[in-house]
């Protein structure tokens, strides 16, 4: 998995490649625990290029929703693929995620 952080204006992208599985979100949870801690803050996960995604990977994007929005933020994901999706229905999380 790869994580490129894109800024554009006001907005934080982060870029991710790949699979977010138990090996690599930790990798990805150290590269948006910066942008916790920021009042206001608005991030973008872009899952254009994500092939997979486990629940240790929902975690981590549960966890980024849940953590800037308690310091006023926005947290979005955007482009998930049909398949990455599905798991997003399945456990309930496109209920409880902004998925653009």
């Amino acid at each position: 998995m790869e994580v490129k952080i894109i800024k554009e204006g006001d907005v934080n992208i982060f870029a991710i490649t790949g699979r977010v599985d138990t090996s690599t979100a930790s990798h990805l949870e150290d590269a948006v625990n910066a942008y916790f801690t920021v009042p206001g803050a608005k991030v973008i996960f872009d899952c254009k290029e994500m092939e997979y995604i486990s629940s240790s990977g929902l975690r981590v994007f549960l966890s980024a929703h849940k953590n800037i929005a308690m310091k006023g933020g926005e947290f979005s994901i955007r482009a998930i693929s049909p398949q990455v999706k599905a798991v997003f229905d399945m456990t309930g999380f496109s209920k409880i995620l902004n998925i653009i």
